[in-house]
């Protein structure tokens, strides 16, 4: 797809969790023919993104061999993941590149969000009118989020615990872009057995 944006625009798929209410690896359990976190990854890398930092912790080694050496894609291992969410977002945020405009944060148990919904998101935060954009499907707000890194990425790092950026988003609705979308799977992620059970039927 052609980049249709001027910005530059960075990536963190956080895929370190444990999974524990799963019962097992849940970055690999199965999402059609690909494991869940190939899914998601490869929905990023169809996307108008510039770069994906995958931040890996729990079952590291399992994982990276899926995902090592792929397009615009750069491993970043959380050795802290069990300090929860924001230890991994931290991890990325390091790591991206000096240039970036947008942080957009993406979770590896949401496999269903398509990149023309990840664009739209894109086209929106190039615009400029806000500094945080997130999509939005009958009234809630969904995954993924983009953040103007100048303005947040200070927030972003004050964060502690297992807690994302949608408690930045809280802090700062003055500053937020909802974009409706059609979608229902931005609010979708896969956190329970019988969740996961019910989608492989479906």
């Amino acid at each position: 797809m052609p980049k249709v944006h001027s910005i530059y625009i960075s990536a963190l798929l956080l895929a370190a969790g444990e999974g524990t209410r799963m019962g097992g690896v849940k970055q690999l359990f199965s999402v059609g023919e690909k494991s869940m976190v190939e899914v998601s990854l490869s929905n990023l890398q169809a996307s108008n993104v510039d770069e994906i930092m995958v931040v890996l912790g729990f079952a590291a080694d399992m994982i990276l061999p899926l995902i090592e050496g792929k397009d615009r894609v750069k491993v970043v291992m959380n050795p802290y993941f069990r300090e929860g969410m924001s230890s991994s977002l931290h991890r990325g945020l390091r790591a991206v590149d000096p240039q970036t405009k947008g942080v957009l944060i993406a979770l590896a148990d949401q496999p269903f969000i398509s990149p023309e919904v990840i664009d739209l998101l894109i086209e929106r935060f190039a615009e400029g009118s806000k500094g945080i954009v997130l999509p939005v499907y009958q009234g809630q707000g969904g995954h993924p989020v983009i953040f103007d890194r100048e303005r947040y990425e200070g927030d972003l790092f004050e964060l502690r615990g297992d807690v994302g950026g949608k408690e930045v988003v809280r802090r700062h609705p003055e500053d937020v872009l909802e974009v409706e979308v059609s979608s229902s799977e931005v609010l979708l992620d896969i956190d329970e057995w019988d969740e996961y059970t019910r989608i492989q039927e479906e």
